[in-house]
């Protein structure tokens, strides 16, 4: 732990050391959130980014991520608030992926001018999905009757209790291969030349840090400290960029109405969240 009486001395008394501010990105990719559910979105992180990048010192910001991903426009607001605040600055960014980097989390960690991953880490699963369930099997035994009414006649897409049509599923598959064309194009202007040429790259597929490295996925296998302290010398401090907390931890402001609906919406909002995990086996 740094010594607190040695910021008091003036510059020239201090030993030399190199701060690097760092900003962990930790939770599903998705807009809004609550104090109890640990979520990724520009409004949420674009403070704790400028303040790490508001460093005058710091020869670079690290971004720790741990995501599997969510919103993919959540995910591009946020690589880009990176990339804006780096050029701005004029600052190096070195990403290092925890667990999980993969679909969203995975484009966030392209903001990087260097990618940093473990070898047991999981990347990549550059694709897109959606998923739902059909329940008109489900509600004819139960004799239920669906009633919609809608003005346009495509309103109703894809309702879950309406038998699939083919007409929807494809005007679906459209908007997801344009979305999956932004993605593929962001990952090349990030990572150019230094991508492997393989047939499933873009197909959605994840692998290892060390998979990954093969791949031209990340940049190399090991640890930020350790990357770090190679890069800028072994006085490196690393100082995590923390979101200002209130009682018991929480966001200042969060009053007990807020609290108490927060706490339902994290219920709700936990077996979306933990299928995410889960399908990348964790």
């Amino acid at each position: 732990m740094p010594n607190p009486i040695a910021r008091l001395l003036p510059k020239r008394f201090r030993k030399a050391e190199t701060v690097i501010p760092v900003v962990r990105l930790n939770g599903v990719i998705m807009s809004g959130g609550s104090p109890l559910r640990s979520s990724i979105n520009l409004a949420s992180v674009a403070p704790l980014l400028e303040r790490a990048f508001a460093h005058k010192d710091a020869p670079a910001v690290a971004i720790s991520v741990n995501s599997p991903g969510g919103s993919p426009v959540q995910s591009r607001l946020v690589f880009q608030r990176i990339r804006d605040l780096a050029e701005e600055k004029n600052k190096r960014v070195v990403v290092a992926c925890e667990d999980l980097a993969a679909s969203g989390g995975y484009m966030i960690a392209c903001a990087g001018d260097e990618i940093v991953a473990d070898p047991s880490s999981v990347v990549g699963s550059i694709g897109v999905v959606s998923g739902g369930f059909g329940f008109v099997d489900l509600i004819a035994k139960l004799g239920i009757e669906r009633r919609v009414h809608t003005a346009g006649q495509n309103k109703a897409t894809l309702d879950p209790f309406r038998p699939e049509r083919p007409e929807d599923v494809e005007h679906l598959k459209a908007l997801q291969l344009d979305v999956h064309r932004t993605f593929i194009d962001l990952v090349r202007s990030r990572r150019g030349d230094r991508l492997a040429d393989h047939p499933d790259l873009f197909s959605g597929l994840f692998w290892s840090g060390t998979r990954g490295l093969e791949l031209g996925l990340v940049d190399r296998v090991g640890d930020l400290r350790s990357v770090l302290r190679e890069t800028y010398g072994p006085k490196v401090r690393l100082a995590v960029i923390q979101q200002k907390r209130g009682l018991f931890g929480l966001g200042r402001g969060a009053g007990a109405g807020a609290l108490a609906g927060a706490a339902a919406e994290a219920v709700l909002a936990a077996a979306d969240e933990r299928a995410l995990w889960a399908r990348y086996g964790l």
